[in-house]
């Protein structure tokens, strides 16, 4: 018996703050709610996009009263969807350090699971900018595969996707699904963004979901878009539509759907047995 399930994915351009960036966004998640999705996704910093350090540290909301937070949960409620929150630029509780946060919001509203981004990226892709995502945020520990009713649904954020080990854990640990929500810097996804989702696909036989940052940001930053779902062979089910002329914020807004078979998983994996032919080796 197969088991459909219908997932969204949100490709847009985050504002410089929470107030903006929600308003462009609600009438997206209305609608993927109201095509039948079950799961909706935003991309990496969901929220806003700051124009500089010390702006961040201005606009990262505490999450013990974080309005985004209740926002984006209240929407789950009311909408009755899993919402995964690709990420907040938020303070933690217990010592309100700052993270870059992933949430997988329940239909009732409630926090089911969140992830902090293990990888930070520091990195010099030659667009002009130099990143040190080390310099403002603490970097996770622990790898989260989370129930999300459905599936089991491996959370990771952008940066992560370089780092393969991660999701072949997952994938051991029963995801069927691997989020990877970015805001992949412009230069680096013209080279890598494709192929790098669609090999944790292959070598794991999951699903990808990849909502994804799209235009040039309030700090100049421009962001590659091309959201993704990605089928366990590592076939592209579907992609937002992006015109890379354009860098505009808001030209390129998008909600792409996908009906997956959960099914595929099994499949592609007896097809390709990689996680249980593996072999340890030594130096």
């Amino acid at each position: 018996m197969s088991k459909l399930l219908r997932i969204a994915a949100l490709q847009y351009c985050a504002g410089a703050d929470a107030s903006a960036t929600l308003t462009q966004i609600e009438p997206m998640i209305v609608r993927a709610a109201e095509a039948g999705a079950y799961l909706v996704a935003l991309p990496e910093a969901a929220s806003f996009l700051a124009p500089s350090q010390k702006r961040l540290a201005d606009l990262a909301e505490n999450e013990s009263d974080s309005p985004s937070l209740y926002h984006f949960s209240q929407m789950a409620r009311q909408r009755g969807i899993w919402l995964l929150i690709g990420s907040l630029l938020i303070r933690r509780s217990e010592d309100e350090k700052l993270v870059n946060r992933s949430y997988l919001v329940t239909p009732d509203g409630m926090i089911g699971s969140h992830y902090d981004k293990i990888h930070m990226f520091d990195a010099n892709v030659g667009d002009g900018r130099q990143y040190a995502e080390s310099k403002n945020f603490l970097a996770g520990g622990k790898m989260v595969v989370a129930d999300c009713g459905a599936a089991l649904i491996g959370l990771s954020i952008c940066y992560d996707v370089r780092f393969p080990g991660l999701y072949r854990d997952m994938a051991r640990a029963g995801a069927a699904i691997l989020s990877i929500p970015s805001a992949f810097t412009y230069n680096s996804g013209q080279a890598h963004w494709h192929v790098l989702l669609r090999a944790r696909a292959i070598e794991n036989g999951c699903f990808v979901i990849a909502p994804a940052q799209c235009g040039t940001h309030a700090d100049g930053r421009r962001t590659f878009g091309h959201a993704l779902i990605i089928n366990p062979w590592g076939e592209i089910m579907v992609e937002a539509e992006t015109n890379d002329d354009v860098a505009d914020p808001g030209a390129n807004d998008d909600v792409i759907f996908a009906d997956i078979d959960l099914d595929d998983v099994q499949q592609a994996r007896s097809a390709i047995p990689s996680l249980s032919n593996a072999t340890p080796y030594t130096g």
